[in-house]
């Protein structure tokens, strides 16, 4: 019985230190933001850039088809117990509010943020992190901003891309697969969709950026100087990405709507 509890003390001390840690990183990124310095602001800025580049535009090759089959498999399934009113309610409640934020945030985290992981990993591993520190660069500005910069854009950016792709590709096939009138679909879905609808999507993707970011980062630099701890970082970024972004999603829905 001692033994039991000593664990579930240890787990604790150790989740609760390694929260601790993320929020520390989080405060230093941003206030690294607010500090204007003109040195290296150009390696930055293409830094940040080709983050943006690699997460939302060669991102779109996988999210297009993903929010098409999500759309069309959605709205079929709830044009047959829907009428024409609540169809539309019913799919801004799913799409906008619940499922584009969520799946968004995994194709991201399947896609790029295990890459941060694994570059920063292997930063730490080569000792490319001292390295940078020895001439007298702040591997916060060079490393850390760019990319919670970029990962945050990058998924406010694809949300809204997913919920576009979803309606018009579900739209289209409950347009050719079924009987259901359609008429003033869009306008029915405008009406439906109330500011705070928007608003949380837009707020569920800032902070899914942002926790993303964060957390494989912060796995990143927790890898030692074996080249085997950099795939176990990057598992265990991907899975407590994850799970961070079900939470948050699951906090805003209670916040905003309950």
């Amino acid at each position: 019985m001692q033994t039991f509890l000593g664990t579930i003390g240890h787990k604790t001390l150790h989740a609760t230190d390694h929260l601790l840690k993320l929020c520390a990183l989080a405060w230093r990124i941003f206030v690294t933001m607010r500090q204007r310095s003109s040195s290296g602001r150009l390696m930055v800025r293409r830094i940040t850039i080709d983050q943006i580049f690699f997460t939302a535009v060669q991102a779109m090759a996988v999210i297009l088809p993903v929010a098409l089959l999500t759309g069309s498999m959605i709205l079929l399934q709830v044009a047959k117990v829907s009428g024409q009113y609540n169809f539309s309610r019913t799919a801004v409640l799913l799409i906008f509010r619940e499922l584009g934020p969520i799946i968004t945030a995994l194709i991201v985290i399947l896609r790029t943020a295990t890459a941060v992981t694994i570059e920063t990993g292997y930063m730490r591993v080569l000792g490319e992190l001292e390295a940078i520190e020895l001439n007298g660069i702040d591997p916060m500005r060079v490393i850390c901003v760019p990319r919670l910069v970029g990962l945050t854009t990058a998924m406010v950016c694809l949300f809204v891309v997913f919920d576009m792709v979803a309606i018009s590709g579900g739209y289209v096939a409950v347009w050719m697969l079924t009987r259901i009138p359609l008429d003033n679909f869009l306008d029915q879905i405008t009406k439906s969709m109330a500011p705070a609808d928007l608003l949380v999507g837009f707020i569920k993707a800032v902070l899914f950026g942002i926790v993303i970011a964060v957390t494989c980062l912060q796995r990143g630099f927790e890898v030692g100087k074996r080249i085997n701890d950099v795939p176990m970082a990057t598992s265990k970024a991907a899975v407590e990405s994850f799970l961070y972004c079900m939470i948050i999603n699951i906090f805003v829905s209670l916040v905003f709507y309950l």
